[in-house]
C-alpha cells in the first residue's frame, strides 16, 4: 500500500472556505482520476494553531506507478489550482509513504 500524505496549515480566515472547497471539489477531483482507491482526512491535535489549524488527507492507491502517473498528470495542476484560489492562506507539504 502507498500512501500520499498531503500536510497543510491553513490560516483561520480562510479555514472554512478552505475546508469546504477541499471536502467539496479537491479530494472528489483526486479521487476522480481513478488513481487511488480511499482517502481519509484527519485534523491534527496537541498543535500550535495560533495562526491556524493543520490538516492531513491521506490518498491510499495499490501501487508506486499509480501515485507517479498521479504525480505527472495530474499533481502540478491541481497544487496550482490550490495556490490561485487561497495564495498564501495555507502551506502544505507532501510525502509518500508506504505500508510495511
Amino acid at each position: 500500500m502507498i500512501v500520499y500524505n498531503v500536510t497543510s496549515k491553513v490560516r483561520w480566515d480562510i479555514l472554512e472556505g478552505w475546508l469546504n472547497w477541499q471536502l467539496e471539489r479537491q479530494i472528489p477531483s483526486i479521487m476522480a482520476t481513478g488513481l487511488f482507491d480511499n482517502h481519509q482526512v484527519f485534523r491534527l491535535l496537541e498543535q500550535d494553531e495560533d495562526e491556524g489549524p493543520t490538516f492531513v488527507v491521506q490518498f491510499f492507491t495499490s501501487s508506486i506507478d499509480r501515485y507517479q502517473q498521479f504525480v505527472i498528470e495530474f499533481g502540478p495542476a491541481m497544487q496550482q489550482e490550490g495556490y490561485e484560489k487561497w495564495g498564501n492562506g495555507f502551506i502544505s507539504f507532501r510525502t509518500l509513504l508506504e505500508s510495511v
